[in-house]
């Protein structure tokens, strides 16, 4: 299985939270070359500001494996993580990070900050972004576009397309 493989995988859940209404980022996390958490943003569905599709997964992911460390895990986003799911990425220890779209706003692995490989920390991990970067953006791009101004059949025939 590729990268875009995997990654079209997230974009399913991408999808998904699109179709809650959610802003539509989608993670999976792989182990052994099995998925062992795949989920999307709930922050509207849970009222939680941290119910990121990253913290889920890493949070579905530990309990999968029944460890707090994710070592020798890969997660695939749609987006640039933020600052707060890159901490959790580094702190349940991912060795992989391979994110879609960079978030020029407040990407925190290399866009605007980059915690993932910051020296100053004791982990980093390998980050690689860019990954079906016009797909993850689309999503996004016509999520915002239906929330600015209403083009609800532009955003629903985009949402559909995969």
């Amino acid at each position: 299985m590729t990268h875009s493989d995997r990654m079209k995988i997230a974009l399913n859940e991408a999808y998904r939270a699109y179709d809650n209404n959610e802003i539509p980022v989608g993670c999976v996390i792989f182990y052994q070359n099995r998925i062992i958490a795949k989920t999307y943003n709930q922050v509207e569905t849970l009222k939680d500001t941290t119910a990121h599709s990253e913290i889920l997964a890493i949070t579905a992911a530990s309990e999968n494996i029944g460890t707090k460390f994710l070592n020798g895990c890969s997660m695939y986003v749609t987006l640039e993580p933020c600052p707060m799911c890159a901490g959790a990425i580094i702190l349940s220890r991912v060795e992989n990070l391979y994110f879609g779209a960079y978030d020029n706003k407040s990407g925190a692995c290399g866009s605007v900050i980059n915690i993932t490989n910051n020296k100053n920390l004791n982990y980093r991990c390998k980050t690689y972004g860019g990954i079906l970067d016009t797909e993850c953006s689309e999503i996004l791009q016509a999520y915002f576009k239906m929330k600015r101004i209403g083009d609800y059949f532009t955003a629903k025939k985009i949402s559909r397309k995969k």
